[in-house]
């Protein structure tokens, strides 16, 4: 069986470790399925997409829309590099799942402003499933309104041309959109739990993402709600697209 490309963006080895283990774990995964890529570490190497089933990548703490001069050498590398991958994915209709950042990435790639004006703090928020996502196979059976767990300063300020949104929400209305018929990117983390959640929100604490001194009440919330059917989507990807052994 071809393995899944998991591509990470976090520099913090805590946080990516268990972002890792969270996409092993609620996509049905083991490691041996998987070839891992940090790649704010060691950049995007030239890949065969023909070698692997499918692409998930992770969220990150870079944003799209910090003034170019004002990005690191580290960011600026990556983006160039996710554009040229991005290009051949959408090409190819490559089987992708983005999340958080991955959602920025494709969107920006697509041509659709990214800005903070539809940026949400880190906690639980309920999301419409639209319907188009009703009928898709991701969500199909799913109910109207579903929870999912989510952090950003930035959003996609309106669909891609060309994609059809799946997922919308009151805060955030570009919360999971599909170009062609399986390439796929969420604003939300379907890997998320809470257990990693709280680790995210005790690692970004002085990152802009919320006022530092809500962090123990950010934690209460979200240890507080269940989100499966974000977990779901993600075993639900996996499923679609890989043949395990």
């Amino acid at each position: 069986a071809r393995p899944v490309l998991v591509m990470q963006l976090r520099p913090e080895d805590e946080v990516a470790d268990d972002e890792y283990a969270a996409i092993l774990r609620h996509g049905g995964l083991a490691e041996a399925d998987t070839l891992r890529l940090r790649v704010e570490r060691d950049g995007i190497p030239p890949l065969d997409l023909g070698a692997f089933s499918a692409i998930i990548v992770g969220g990150s703490p870079f944003d799209i829309s910090t003034p170019v001069e004002d990005k690191s050498p580290m960011q600026r590398r990556l983006e160039a590099d996710f554009d040229a991958l991005l290009t051949r994915v959408v090409a190819r209709d490559f089987p992708f799942l983005g999340c958080c950042s991955g959602c920025g990435l494709l969107g920006a790639r697509l041509g659709t402003p990214i800005t903070r004006r539809y940026g949400e703090p880190v906690g639980v928020v309920q999301v419409t499933v639209t319907e188009a996502g009703h009928g898709d196979p991701l969500l199909v059976g799913f109910p109207d309104r579903i929870e999912v767990l989510c952090g950003h300063k930035e959003a996609c300020d309106r669909v891609p041309e060309g994609a059809t949104l799946l997922l919308t929400g009151h805060a955030c209305p570009v919360q999971m959109f599909r170009v062609g018929r399986n390439v796929y990117a969420t604003q939300f983390h379907p890997e998320g739990d809470a257990e990693g959640f709280t680790l995210r929100i005790q690692t970004y604490r002085n990152h802009g993402y919320f006022p530092p001194e809500t962090a123990d009440a950010l934690i209460t919330a979200v240890s507080a709600v269940d989100t499966p059917y974000g977990r779901e989507l993600l075993r639900r990807f996996v499923a679609r697209y890989v043949r395990l052994p």
